[in-house]
């Protein structure tokens, strides 16, 4: 009995973590849009989106190396957080006192390079606590889904949809994240085997995990669904709000309905299906979303809006839990910065400034054609799946050794 209220207690822990954590990037990443659009920054919107895609290409692999050789984890995301509460603070006060657009997308880029490596690290640490990853990991990351669903309501219940308070009130649970980490364990990482070179430092040494054939199938076609998956947060409440919905932050919140359910369904998908088809589910579903928008109605857009989560659970949380399983512990916090690098960086900087140039070419007299854009990224979506059908193999197709060999 006291065993079970131990895991209770400690399952809890791992859960408030991922809510914080999510939360805060919720509130500033969903009212973006309009947030830059009331002050006058319209066009600043894909490049600042885009930043957290150029953060992604250097300090993932810089912390998550750090984390693997150096601190403890926890130490890591603690001062992490307070750097991102401190740079989302600046972002908003820039915002909302008129600065310069360079002024604006420099701190909006510095707050991108403190913030971008939290989710990785996170899931790190919660993964070294856990005994069963497919069948504990799901329930505990659906805290995160709804630390992100409250975020947007509590955004749109205070009115602040399109005002830098949804900036101000993300640092605050910043710095909530960063004091709830003194509450938990250190995860220290492995001792020391001899000098650490350049390359090893700055986390380079993970692209290692590309020469297995199946994560390199995984990593790239993460990057590949990420490309047109960046136009689901830039421009789906712009969508919304042609068609009437206010208060669009709460509406966006729909898609982690579904994601919260996926989270729990989780363990007996991987009970009863093989990895192959969880993943090729979730692309499946996000074809589906962008076909649904195109349908530029009310109820299209909606369901594709609440289709979102499932797509990303299916295909994101499976590649996380993928890396867990399969890689060495000692690389696993490469192997998520890696994933990180491959999502946020790769998919979602081309995704955000080609998802922008697609919205202007399908722009006429001002208004966008919805059907054109959604559809051609419907489109894409189709060609990623094909890609990953034919070249994943998974182990039911043949055996892969599950570890990296480093020499």
């Amino acid at each position: 009995m006291r065993k079970a209220v131990g895991y209770r207690t400690e399952y809890g822990e791992l859960a408030v973590l991922f809510f914080f954590q999510s939360m805060a990037t919720g509130m500033w990443m969903v009212p973006l849009t309009r947030v830059l659009s009331a002050h006058g920054l319209s066009g600043l919107r894909p490049y600042a989106y885009a930043t957290s895609a150029v953060a992604a290409f250097v300090s993932p692999l810089i912390f998550g190396a750090m984390a693997d050789r150096h601190a403890s984890p926890v130490r890591v995301l603690r001062w992490l957080a307070c750097a991102s509460a401190v740079t989302m603070a600046l972002g908003s006060w820039s915002i909302g006192r008129g600065w310069p657009a360079g002024v604006v997308l420099a701190l909006t880029q510095l707050y991108a390079v403190c913030a971008a490596p939290t989710s990785s690290i996170s899931t790190t640490i919660v993964f070294s606590r856990l005994h069963d990853a497919q069948r504990q990991f799901g329930p505990i990351r659906a805290a995160a889904t709804f630390g992100w669903m409250c975020g947007c309501w509590l955004i749109s219940a205070v009115g602040a949809d399109a005002s830098p308070w949804s900036g101000y009130s993300g640092a605050l649970v910043w710095l909530a994240l960063a004091g709830f980490t003194h509450l938990l364990p250190s995860v220290e990482p492995p001792p020391s085997t001899g000098q650490v070179t350049f390359r090893e430092r700055m986390g380079w040494d993970a692209l290692v995990l590309l020469k297995n054939p199946d994560h390199r199938v995984v990593f790239l076609t993460t990057a590949l669904f990420s490309i047109p998956l960046a136009a689901f947060y830039p421009f789906a409440p712009q969508h919304l709000k042609q068609l009437g919905f206010e208060r669009t932050s709460a509406w966006m919140s729909l898609g982690q309905v579904t994601e919260v359910l996926a989270m729990f369904a989780l363990a007996g998908l991987f009970a009863q299906w093989r990895l192959k088809w969880i993943f090729a589910g979730g692309l499946a579903v996000g074809g589906l979303r962008y076909a649904l928008c195109a349908s530029n109605g009310r109820f299209g857009l909606l369901s594709g809006v609440t289709l979102h989560g499932l797509s990303f659970t299916l295909f994101y949380i499976t590649a996380q839990i993928y890396l867990n399983e399969r890689v060495d512990q000692a690389w696993r916090a490469r192997a998520q910065a890696l994933m990180s690098l491959m999502n946020s960086g790769v998919g979602n900087l081309i995704g955000y400034v080609g998802t922008g140039l697609w919205l202007g070419a399908c722009t006429g007299e001002g208004n966008p054609r919805w059907t054109l854009f959604w559809g051609g990224l419907a489109v894409v979506v189709a060609g990623v799946f094909a890609y990953f059908f034919v070249a994943y193999r998974g182990r039911g197709g043949r055996l892969l050794r599950a570890k990296v060999e480093t020499n």
